[in-house]
């Protein structure tokens, strides 16, 4: 759920309406007193204790509740689940009642954020509730349909019932609400086509349904919208083609329709001045298929653009170059070929450019070294061919994250990455033919905080000065032939790094030694550790249970030889635990049966006796986690005899 946006929304409600909340000591209505009633007896729970406040006939005194003066009529209700300036969040457990619909003069109904209000949205409401122009019922956990009576309502501006559990189909009544200005849908069950009613829609300023289940094609009629400035269809089971018709919308500033299952190609904008104030767009992960047409070069207000995931080819337009004030553009996991068009270096306030997982070929236009704004690169897996590093990428001025994994970059690690105009903050050389040593000089790279090296054939120790990058928080170096104790990575000597390490992968290497190491250095905060395949010996330290915060522990295919320590029991945290291929022996202690949250485990194949513990979680697992071990008894292998 997005509680900043229900954050944003309560907070607007309250700064919009707060000034005209009148009250008054007479007894209101007895329709509104029935249907407030009505609503306080089907809920069960009411955590923020408002309801426990009404109470005689004056309902109008009611926290949460304003009325018209002259008429003592309810005209809103205001009960959203965040209530104070700290945005704390409340609950109301239960039905919301239909007998709210006798409140025939509200005007505001605000319910949004109650995460246990369940229930159906009355079907007779836009019948019933004629002057109402807000209707708040988002983050909760309504079912239904959408009523088609809503579409009666003339004045209604505003419509959030998004973050429900809310199916059916999109009432084609909606495109009657002609004042309408916000209509929010996302994150619901609602499935069938998006009606063509919609296209009447003319005042909407804001069209968001994403995260639904929403099917079928988009309507050409949506061209009406033309005061359209944020249309939001992302996350749905939305199919067929982009309609070429929105290229009609003259307003729109904010487009995204990602994460369906779209296809065909790209439609717009087919001329000059077409959707010339669109700024965000969004259509990753669909299968969208075709090339980026040369006219995408028109979408002049474009500052983020994803058309990443998708079945995209042919080669990048030179076009791209016109995007001027394009700061973000992710077009990974497609298939475009050829080289990168010179006319990206006209991109001056680029920041992100992700290429990655495409068929891109080198070599890279010397125009790019004229993105100075640029800070993160990632020209992953492309057959670049690089046989180095292009010496301008280093002098790029704001370059900090840079992703050069699989692109067939040989020899040792260059050394021009020691002297980059901005310091490297993640560096990603994976999955190339790099050979020789990790240089010491890594060392001296003060900032960084990932480092990946792994699937490449260095053959070296891993330095001492890696100790030294105190905000070093992914190691990956595994599938290499490196050597020595692992100590370098989270030795004694470690400094504060041991305070920021979460992730380290030495897997597949042949390391022989360091394993009394871990957790000396303080380790705290790691949760991924793997140590497999490797040539290590000696026995698991009492320091291992310093790593408190550990959710994956693999020390599989190795020489370890003890007990299993009592230490493990303290890792409350794991949930994926392989000891399997060692030489571990004696009981399995009882205290694993406090690793209540293992979801893996494999001790397979050491020398292990005795009984398995009786419990969960152990007796969860298959008799593959245990096979191997002669002396092992108990479920889930063979009962122990007596």
């Amino acid at each position: 759920m997005d509680y900043q946006l229900l954050q944003i929304v309560a907070l607007m409600t309250v700064i919009a309406f707060g000034g005209h909340m009148r009250k008054t000591t007479e007894a209101c209505s007895s329709h509104d007193l029935e249907g407030l009633i009505g609503f306080k007896n089907g809920i069960q729970v009411d955590t923020s204790g408002r309801l426990a406040k009404w109470v005689g006939k004056s309902c109008c005194e009611w926290e949460g509740i304003v009325c018209e003066n002259a008429t003592t009529r309810v005209t809103q209700i205001h009960l959203p689940g965040f209530i104070d300036k700290d945005m704390f969040q409340t609950q109301m457990v239960g039905q919301l009642s239909p007998s709210i619909t006798l409140l025939t003069s509200l005007e505001i109904l605000d319910l949004g954020g109650l995460v246990g209000l369940s229930g159906t949205i009355p079907q007779t409401l836009g019948l019933q509730l004629p002057n109402l122009q807000k209707l708040y019922l988002y983050g909760n956990n309504l079912t239904g349909p959408v009523p088609e009576s809503i579409g009666d309502l003339p004045n209604l501006e505003e419509l959030a019932l998004h973050q429900n559990r809310i199916s059916g189909s999109i009432p084609s009544s909606l495109g009657s609400l002609k004042n309408l200005r916000s209509l929010l849908l996302y994150s619901n069950q609602i499935s069938g086509t998006i009606p063509l009613s919609l296209g009447n829609l003319t005042n909407l300023i804001e069209l968001d349904a994403h995260d639904n289940a929403l099917m079928g094609h988009i309507p050409n009629s949506i061209d009406q919208m033309q005061a359209l400035e944020k249309l939001d269809l992302s996350s749905n089971l939305l199919s067929g083609e982009i309609p070429s018709s929105l290229t009609n919308l003259t307003a729109i500033s904010v487009l995204y329709m990602d994460t369906n299952i779209l296809e065909g190609t790209i439609p717009f904008p087919s001329r000059s001045g077409e959707m010339a104030s669109l700024s965000f767009l969004r259509l990753h992960s669909n299968h969208l298929n075709g090339n980026i047409p040369s006219s995408f070069g028109y979408l002049v207000s474009l500052q983020r653009a994803s058309l990443s995931n998708n079945k995209l080819e042919g080669a990048l337009p030179s076009s791209l170059g016109n995007l001027l004030s394009l700061s973000e553009f992710y077009l990974s996991g497609n298939s475009f070929s050829g080289q990168i068009p010179k006319s990206i270096g006209q991109l001056s306030h680029l920041i992100m450019l992700n290429i990655s997982n495409n068929l891109i070929e080198g070599p890279l236009p010397q125009e790019m070294s004229s993105l100075k704004n640029l800070q993160t690169l990632d020209l992953s897996f492309n057959p670049l061919n690089l046989s180095a590093i292009p010496t301008w990428l280093t002098n790029l001025s704001s370059l900090s994250r840079i992703y050069i994994a699989g692109c067939g970059i040989q020899g040792q690690i260059p050394n021009i990455l020691q002297r980059t105009e901005s310091p490297i903050q993640e560096l990603d050389l994976s999955g190339n033919l790099l050979s020789g040593t990790i240089p010491s000089w890594i060392g001296s790279l003060s900032q960084l905080y990932l480092l990946n090296l792994s699937r490449n054939s260095l053959d070296s120790n891993i330095p001492d000065s890696v100790t030294n990058l105190s905000d070093l928080a992914v190691l990956d170096l595994h599938s290499n032939k490196l050597t020595g104790s692992v100590t370098g990575a989270f030795g004694p000597e470690q400094g504060t790094s041991g305070g920021s390490l979460t992730y380290i992968d030495l897997s597949d290497n042949n390391f022989s030694s360091g394993v009394e190491a871990i957790g000396v250095g303080g380790q705290v905060n790691i949760q991924y550790l793997n140590l497999s395949h490797n040539l290590l010996k000696g026995t698991l330290p009492s320091s291992l249970g310093k790593l408190n915060s550990i959710h994956s522990l693999d020390l599989s295919f190795n020489g370890l030889a003890s007990n299993l320590p009592e230490v493990l029991t303290k890792l409350t945290l794991l949930e994926r635990l392989k000891l399997q291929r060692n030489h571990f022996s004696g009981n399995i202690p009882n205290g694993f049966l406090k690793l209540r949250k293992l979801k893996e485990l494999d001790l397979s194949n050491n020398v292990l006796e005795g009984e398995i513990p009786e419990g969960k979680p152990l007796t969860d697992f298959p008799g593959s986690s245990y096979s191997g071990n002669k002396g092992l008894c108990g479920k889930p292998l063979s009962p122990c005899k007596l």
